[in-house]
C-alpha cells in the first residue's frame, strides 16, 4: 500500500471454504481477520482493523486480474490508498515451491 506515511507491506490470506470466503491480513507486527468479504466477479471488497501503525478501520477494493490485484483502501475521510499485490504460491517444508 502506498499511503500518506509511506509504503507498507502486508500480506493477504484469502480462503474459500463450502462457499464461503474468510481472509487474514499481516503486517507491521500483527494480524488481524477480514471481515465482510465480497467477490463479485473480478472485484473484491473487505473490510479490516488495523492497531499498527495507526488505529484505523481500512476498507479495500480491488480489481482481481490473474495473480494480481491492483485497487484502493480508504480509512474514514482519509485520501485513499493504492493498492497493489501478487499471488505468492504455498512452499513445502523445505522450502520448495510443490
Amino acid at each position: 500500500m502506498t499511503t500518506p506515511i509511506g509504503r507498507i507491506k502486508a500480506e493477504a490470506e484469502f480462503v474459500r471454504g463450502d462457499g464461503v470466503l474468510t481472509g487474514t491480513a499481516r503486517g507491521t507486527g500483527e494480524e488481524v481477520p477480514l471481515t465482510g468479504l465480497v467477490l463479485d466477479g473480478d472485484r473484491l471488497t473487505w473490510k479490516q482493523a488495523i492497531t499498527k501503525p495507526l488505529r484505523l478501520n481500512l476498507q479495500f477494493a480491488v480489481t482481481l486480474d490473474g495473480d494480481t490485484l491492483t485497487g484502493t483502501s480508504r480509512a474514514g475521510r482519509l485520501p485513499a490508498s493504492k493498492v497493489t499485490g501478487v499471488r505468492r504460491t504455498p512452499q513445502t517444508d523445505a522450502g520448495r515451491r510443490p
